[in-house]
């Protein structure tokens, strides 16, 4: 397929869910192939090629693309490291914080056939240059699974939304990026809020803040809270009205 200057556009597999939002809605006819959970933009329609975590390795070589792309964190090595064996491009990301994200997605866009920068970075950046914070800050805790509790520890993108919204995370300094934590040991860490969001575990208002007692409880969007792609530009709005709703006026 070629492109509106006649350039060709690179046949792309994506393996993020993030990723392929992002590169969908800036370089149409690119993705080829994407995962079961990329979810977005909801009228999709590439080959499905399995999970993150499993993604289908004879698939993907059967589809034939001209790059991969990928993130350290969502997929496993050996997967990627099969792909390369079988002589494809694989371009891993590498999100640990807003700016970080903004440049990787210039870097991916780029890869994959982009010849100007999208606008939606453009004001996803503007967004996140001036966020709406808080007159105090609140230290939280934020789960990410159930059965056995799960909650981010250090060096995450999440964490680093968080932040940037005046809520610290009490596990921030952790040595693991996400600690599994029995509720008895949540509970001690005395969080003036619990951030529960609807993924990777669906956390909704039934199943989930019954157990932190009187603890006030922000139910959020997880894909404002994890994906780096188009929903930037409106995370810091959408995030900040969830957690102001949630904590008692003062």
């Amino acid at each position: 397929m070629t492109g509106p200057t006649g350039d060709r556009v690179p046949r792309v597999v994506s393996l993020v869910p993030s990723l392929t939002e992002a590169v969908a809605v800036t370089v149409p006819g690119a993705l080829v192939g994407a995962t079961d959970w990329c979810s977005h933009p909801v009228d999709l329609d590439v080959a499905r090629i399995g999970g993150t975590k499993n993604p289908r390795i004879e698939r993907i070589v059967e589809i034939g693309p001209d790059l991969v792309v990928a993130n350290e964190e969502e997929n496993r090595a050996p997967d990627l490291d099969a792909l390369r064996a079988a002589g494809i491009e694989v371009l891993v990301t590498e999100v640990r914080d807003v700016p970080g994200a903004v440049r990787e997605l210039d870097r991916v866009l780029t890869a994959c056939g982009a010849r100007t920068r999208p606008r939606w970075l453009d004001e996803a950046e503007a967004a996140w240059a001036s966020p709406p914070v808080p007159g105090h800050r609140t230290a939280a805790i934020v789960p990410v699974w159930r059965r056995p509790w799960m909650v981010l520890g250090r060096d995450t993108f999440a964490g680093d939304v968080l932040s940037r919204l005046g809520v610290d995370n009490l596990y921030a300094a952790h040595e693991e990026r996400y600690p599994r934590v029995p509720l008895a040991g949540l509970l001690a860490a005395a969080p003036e809020l619990v951030v529960l969001p609807d993924e990777p575990y669906r956390f909704t208002a039934d199943d989930g803040p019954e157990a932190f007692g009187s603890v006030p409880c922000a139910l959020v969007d997880g894909r404002h809270l994890t994906w780096y792609g188009p929903s930037l530009a409106r995370a810091p709005r959408v995030l900040s009205a969830a957690l102001r709703a949630a904590q008692p006026r003062t």
